[in-house]
């Protein structure tokens, strides 16, 4: 046998037992789903459990077991295998999930009409930003966010709404952690900007996340005044100057607090949080000079631009 076949054969070989491994694989994950959807029509002991299934009692027992362990059941002796309590974290999870989209959408609908920029809303998954929902604008400008998928915190407008009750140490703790991602600002001056955030009550993305994208976003809270989400308006840096991010600032912290009131939360903020029509606003930090310098349009396509 040549060399070339000897090669060939092997590389056969390779690929049919990574193809036994993965139905191999698929196989014991539908099996513990079939366990999962057993026990869920009431506890049920290991012989009956293994008779429903068709399976021996020594694979239903590993399955189960296995499935004790990571908490999606639970079993007590003499009584058999039950639901645990990890699927009803998980229902709890997807109902808030489903109850905040459904809350918000309208809001989110008339934002896009009132500013016709991309609305996004999130929430923080294990310190990290996801995209729950996302209503395109009316402008011919791609913005790459997905629903579903995971953003850092820091250099994100929805990330900084999302944190902005956490305080000092946890702000730093959550810029050291993040590693990898576009550094604009140094953490003294991240620091600062959370600072000035969560005093106006709502945060910037000033080109950090993706070039020549930038957002406005502002918290969502629950019926206990805690942040449980956050809404952005995002566009091309074109569209929005400083001056244009002001004025949005009102209408993005506005909507936050009709899904807020949806949700429960009654209590007011203080005047000082989101300027108004005719109120000398707060400045915004603008980006550092050489992030306007090879960042930003010229001043001339920014006063053609049509807010």
């Amino acid at each position: 046998m040549t060399k070339t076949r000897l090669v060939q054969r092997e590389a056969k070989t390779i690929d049919a037992r990574k193809s036994a491994s993965g139905r191999q694989g698929s196989q014991t994950l539908f099996r513990g789903l079939n366990v999962v959807e057993v026990v869920a029509d009431g506890s049920i002991a290991l012989p009956e459990l293994a008779t429903r299934l068709g399976l021996t009692r020594s694979t239903t027992h590993r399955l189960a077991s296995a499935l004790v362990e990571r908490r999606y059941l639970a079993f007590v002796p003499g009584s058999g295998y039950s639901l645990g309590p990890k699927l009803l974290e998980l229902g709890y999870k997807v109902r808030d999930e489903l109850d905040l989209r459904r809350v918000a959408l309208g809001h989110l609908e008339r934002l896009v009409l009132i500013t016709d920029d991309t609305v996004h809303l999130g929430v923080l998954d294990h310190d990290r930003v996801l995209y729950l929902d996302k209503i395109p604008g009316q402008r011919r400008i791609s913005i790459s966010s997905r629903i579903g998928e995971l953003q850092p915190v820091c250099s994100t407008g929805l990330g900084k709404a999302l944190v902005l009750d956490h305080g000092e140490e946890s702000w730093a703790n959550l810029f050291r952690a993040e590693k990898g991602i576009r550094r604009m600002f140094s953490q003294a001056d991240w620091m600062a900007r959370m600072r000035n955030y969560a005093h106006l009550g709502y945060a910037l993305d000033l080109e950090e996340n993706e070039d020549q994208i930038r957002c406005v976003a502002a918290p969502i809270r629950d019926v206990g005044g805690r942040i449980v989400a956050a809404i952005s308006v995002s566009s091309a840096a074109q569209y929005m100057n400083d001056e244009r991010m002001q004025m949005l600032s009102h209408d993005v912290v506005d909507t936050a607090r009709r899904i807020s009131h949806d949700l429960g939360w009654t209590r007011g903020e203080p005047d000082h949080r989101a300027p108004r029509p005719g109120r000398k606003p707060t400045v915004v930090q603008s980006a550092p000079p050489r992030m306007r310098q090879e960042k930003t349009l010229s001043a001339k396509r920014r006063a053609r631009s049509t807010f």
